[in-house]
């Protein structure tokens, strides 16, 4: 046998099994969402730890649905799902697989827990049945329909499948212990009628499995040797290993680890509906959302996201990542990969009046870090677009090196120009600044003998393009804005979270696909968003250029 080496305590377990010679050596996952929304960077620290360990130990993955819930869950969310996970870089074993597969299964189940005498058919309302099931302090006790017979409660149980009961009138609870400490093992609910139709089933059940009696069984019948699944589970695992002894069924191993929140970002499912349907963002995939949608739509890379969730670690206790670190990983990868253009987000019409008419093309890298990475030509002529933060009509201090009168800056892989001054309307604002060059100063070939410590980005105002430019804070006021107790989370919503700005980009951003990614020269990584047109471009901010993590 190949010898592993554990990197934390999941793989410990992992390794002993192993060791032991346990399911033959065999290693099988799985990540079984509920698709009722789309994954959030909380799923993907799952899907992550699901998945490597599959490949490490030289095992594989499920993806399996757990929709047992016909109220909530929809075919699109499956997709989602679906996209998500193999956007992240990972492929499942075989086909999606379903709760909803083993409907059939799970009932059988169940007639085998009530023939043993270990489950019952209870008429008690949910209320009822919350106070029957007492608390930490209080014994619970026992419901009045309790000590029905396996016969009695294998003919309800066949009815309520057929359809003769309403909708929360009966519910089949197990048969285990109204004074466990264990709260969840105080005779829990296994099935409930809910007549909806379900999106692949239809309406062929109208009895449905919660999550406690789906996803062990469903486990045990894929064979999944190790579930792994967040902290929040670890009170369940009582009342699964209690259903495989019982069912005597295949011995899954349910192994917990803690999840992992981010500030900023939302990580319940619920909630992030709700900012949806009140339209607080604009989708599921909204740049501002902690989806994986709407992360991939901001720009982040799946890879970055995977050296989040590997470098943030595997713990046992619940922890709280810095956003300022996530978006550190996004821009290491992004430093390397992404091509380096010029756009002009706050634009100001530069006019050079020694230049020649005729303009010309100049050659510049795509990515000087990256020799594979080729050039292209950026058209250069008399009037230019240059940002206007960039000029200043009396510079502050001797170590400004931008553009003011009298002072010599060099546009990037062009020449170096002396600003002769400006034109400004009746309010004071500059309308035009004006320039003339040095023509022997052109990048590359300088001979001018002209130093110029300043670089800027420009546009060739003849052959701009306008693009729109979605500048994206951050969604939330408060780094955990879930924490309060006195008040929603909805009270932290940022107002200034979305500024849409109109710039100027260089002409060879109309070739963008939506998902390419750019370092504006100076600004940022930009985005090429799904909303571009033929008629204008749209970009989203992805992040910054400096990193304010500390490390």
């Amino acid at each position: 046998m190949a010898k592993y080496e554990a990197d934390n305590f999941i793989e410990e377990f992992i390794v002993e099994d192993l060791e032991n010679g346990k399911h033959g050596g065999r290693i099988h996952t799985r990540f079984p969402p509920e698709p009722n929304g789309y994954l959030h960077i909380g799923h993907a620290k799952a899907i992550v730890i699901n998945f490597e360990i599959g490949k490490k130990f030289g095992g594989s993955t499920n993806l399996r649905m757990d929709d047992t819930n016909p109220s909530t869950e929809e075919t699109h969310f499956v997709n989602s799902i679906a996209n998500d996970i193999k956007w992240l870089g990972y492929e499942w074993e075989g086909d999606i697989l379903y709760a909803s597969d083993y409907f059939g299964d799970l009932y059988q189940f169940a007639l085998k827990l009530i023939d043993k005498g270990l489950a019952y058919v209870d008429d008690s309302t949910a209320e009822e049945i919350a106070e029957q099931k007492g608390d930490i302090d209080r014994p619970g006790t026992n419901s009045p329909f309790r000590d029905r017979t396996p016969a009695e409660n294998r003919d309800l149980f066949e009815r309520m499948k057929a359809g003769e009961f309403a909708d929360g009138s009966k519910v089949l609870r197990a048969k285990i212990d109204m004074a466990h400490p264990n709260l969840l093992l105080r005779d829990p609910v296994l099935y409930r009628i809910k007549k909806e139709t379900h999106h692949r089933t239809g309406d062929e059940w109208c009895i449905y499995p919660l999550y406690d009696f789906a996803h062990g069984q469903s486990d045990s019948l894929e064979k999944i040797t190790h579930s792994l699944c967040s902290l929040e589970f670890r009170h369940h695992r009582d009342l699964y290993n209690w259903l495989i002894e019982a069912l005597e069924i295949f011995p899954s191993r349910q192994i917990e680890f803690a999840r992992m929140n981010v500030d900023y970002l939302i990580t319940s499912k619920r909630r992030l509906k709700k900012l949806v349907e009140e339209g607080v963002v604009s989708g599921w995939d909204d740049p501002r959302m902690g989806t994986l949608a709407g992360m991939r739509r901001k720009g982040y890379p799946a890879q970055a996201i995977r050296n989040f969730c590997i470098r943030t670690g595997v713990t046992k206790r619940d922890n709280q990542q810095e956003f300022d670190f996530l978006e550190h990983c996004v821009r290491e990868v992004l430093n390397d990969t992404a091509d380096r253009y010029m756009a002009v987000l706050d634009p100001v019409k530069l006019v050079i009046s020694n230049y020649p008419e005729t303009g010309e093309l100049l050659p510049l890298d795509n990515n000087p870090g990256d020799e594979t990475s080729g050039s292209r030509e950026v058209p250069f002529s008399r009037e230019l677009w240059v940002e206007r933060e960039d000029y200043r009509k009396e510079p502050q201090n001797r170590k400004y090196f931008r553009m003011a009168p009298e002072k010599d800056v060099r546009l990037k892989g062009a020449y170096i120009l002396h600003i002769d001054g400006h034109e400004e309307d009746a309010d004071g604002n500059v309308t035009q600044i004006n320039a003339t060059y040095y023509p022997d100063s052109r990048s590359g070939s300088d001979t001018s003998g002209v130093k110029a410590k300043g670089t800027l980005h420009w546009v060739d105002a003849a052959t701009a393009i306008d693009i729109e430019v979605r500048d994206y804070a951050k969604l939330f006021t408060d780094a955990t804005p879930m924490d309060h107790e006195d008040k929603d989370f909805m009270d932290f919503i940022n107002p200034d979270s979305l500024k849409v700005i109109s710039a100027k980009g260089e002409p060879a951003l109309t070739n963008a696909k939506p998902g390419d990614t750019f370092q504006f020269l100076r600004k940022g990584y930009y985005t090429a968003d799904e909303d571009s047109t033929e008629d204008k471009m749209v970009f989203n901010l992805t992040c910054g250029l400096k990193s304010s993590w500390k490390g």
